[in-house]
């Protein structure tokens, strides 16, 4: 069968999907992305497509995110096109993200193919990270460019023969006619590979004795060091942990730059500004900062944690949540419905007011204090996370499953025995 997966960061939510697809031998598979230097998967023909146009410094702010999407999406429909007149590919169905557009154009190329949509996030003045933290005030402005942000969405829900959202509150946040034409199923989590490991240890900069697992070290992880995930809450609770915990140490992984929200013009980003708030508060021998770091030492990293810190505004919920949870972390989070739906207070993880830094602080210090009266939460959240979020048991069967629904009987993709 003929696959073609299009996203603009290959292979973004596909990780798993796209290698073990390709892995079958059963299948032509090509993927469309805007990535540079796309990383080769054995198997998946990677073809980078050039946006046909991009919106310009002056452009209308209320249709900016519309001009680059059609701009991406009619670039990626012509580089379809050119595969199939050069290549001879013609997809039996097609999978991508709608949020960049991408998918926009696909059913003026072929009317007859089938397409599932990766439905993200549909942008709302309330319950989500709009106006959720006081320190970031709504701008009276935002109401209508969220609006305007979701013409993509309520464009490709047109588009598109089937919709996916991750989790049931990402899907909730779409509106009530989007529900029935949207299912709900992670992109799978590899807990065959994620595990626990009682012997992990890691080498850090600054001491000369690896920390190893049963250390008192606790970890803070996002892709970048930014308020949506709680940067500025979690440095603001490491003064009062420090203090409790003379022998603790923390490791920090995560850029500098921004993934969500407006960019931090203090010098050195959100970073600069929170280490110049509580500076001399804290002990920074023992912290360290990592910056984003391959993901085998970040495995490390996680195995070694007494206790790790997941926070976050009402937003898209991280792969590393669920991962920490495989690796059966002793996890605290922010007490928002996107986490509530993974975490269980007191059962798989302890939760805590995102706004209250001094909360986050006291329960972390009682987890490093009284690691023995916590140890049944990383097993639980492991077992949780295995029956919920598996790749290869629960989340791979959910999507070829869907994916056949929409497919003639002789181009069904088996499942091996």
């Amino acid at each position: 069968m003929n696959i073609l997966f299009v996203h603009q960061n290959m292979p973004g939510q596909y990780r798993e999907l796209v290698q073990w697809l390709a892995a079958q031998n059963a299948h032509r598979i090509y993927f469309l992305t805007q990535r540079k230097n796309p990383p080769a998967i054995e198997g998946v023909e990677a073809r980078v497509y050039q946006p046909h146009a991009v919106s310009k410094e002056d452009t209308y702010g209320l249709s900016r995110v519309w001009e680059d999407a059609t701009g991406s999406g009619f670039g990626a429909v012509n580089a379809a096109k050119k595969i199939e007149l050069e290549e001879g590919f013609k997809p039996d169905i097609i999978v991508g993200h709608v949020g960049w557009g991408e998918l926009l154009f696909f059913k003026q190329l072929w009317a007859d193919v089938p397409i599932i949509g990766f439905f993200e996030y549909y942008y709302r003045a309330t319950g989500g990270p709009v106006g959720f933290d006081a320190e970031e005030p709504v701008n009276a402005h935002a109401p209508f460019l969220l609006q305007a942000r979701n013409a993509v969405p309520n464009s490709n829900i047109m588009s598109v023969d089937r919709g996916l959202s991750p989790t049931q509150w990402q899907r909730d946040c779409f509106p009530p006619e989007f529900h029935n034409k949207i299912y709900v199923c992670h992109d799978g989590i590899r807990t065959d590979k994620l595990l626990p490991d009682p012997d992990a240890k890691l080498k850090l900069g600054r001491i000369d004795t690896p920390v190893r697992h049963g250390d008192e070290i606790i970890t803070y992880m996002a892709r970048n060091l930014e308020r949506m995930r709680g940067f500025h809450k979690f440095m603001r609770a490491l003064p009062d942990i420090l203090e409790a915990r003379p022998h603790a140490r923390v490791v920090v992984i995560g850029g500098n730059e921004v993934s969500y929200g407006a960019k931090n013009n203090s010098p050195g980003g959100l970073r600069g500004e929170m280490e110049a708030e509580v500076g001399d508060r804290i002990d920074w021998s023992r912290v360290h900062f990592l910056g984003q770091v391959p993901y085998a030492d970040y495995q490390k990293i996680i195995q070694v944690s007494r206790c790790h810190i997941y926070l976050t505004m009402p937003f898209v919920l991280s792969w590393s949540l669920l991962e920490a949870m495989s690796m059966q972390a002793t996890i605290v989070a922010a007490d928002v419905a996107p986490v509530r739906e993974a975490v269980t207070h007191n059962e798989t993880g302890l939760l805590v007011d995102f706004h209250d830094h001094s909360a986050l602080a006291r329960q972390v210090i009682d987890v490093c204090a009284r690691p023995q009266d916590f140890a049944h939460l990383g097993p639980a959240a492991r077992r949780h996370v295995v029956r919920e979020y598996d790749f290869l048991t629960k989340c791979l069967p959910d999507h070829i499953a869907e994916m056949n629904a929409l497919l003639p009987a002789d181009k069904q993709i088996t499942m091996p025995c």
